[in-house]
């Protein structure tokens, strides 16, 4: 099969397309670079320190749920003595 057509268009490509379908056509098809070079870098930049913020935050909730599932295990031992 055509490589073209094995191709994976992600969301992004779409929303670029949706936005400038030439510039897509640039970027995607004829490999041109963006002009927009150093907005890129700090857009991905953004994007991993939103992951890592994402990440602490869901680890933070399950350690939150831990104490205080073992408060109230000490509460229930507490009340049994």
């Amino acid at each position: 099969m055509d490589e073209q057509y094995d191709r994976v268009i992600r969301a992004s490509e779409v929303g670029q397309y949706a936005y400038c379908a030439r510039a897509w056509w640039l970027g995607s098809i004829e490999g041109k670079p963006s002009s927009r070079q150093r907005e890129l870098i700090i857009g991905e930049a953004e994007h991993r320190q939103h992951g890592r913020q994402v990440r602490t935050g869901f680890w933070l909730g399950r350690l939150a749920w831990l104490f205080l599932l073992l408060a109230a295990a000490v509460g229930i031992v507490g009340l049994m003595r």
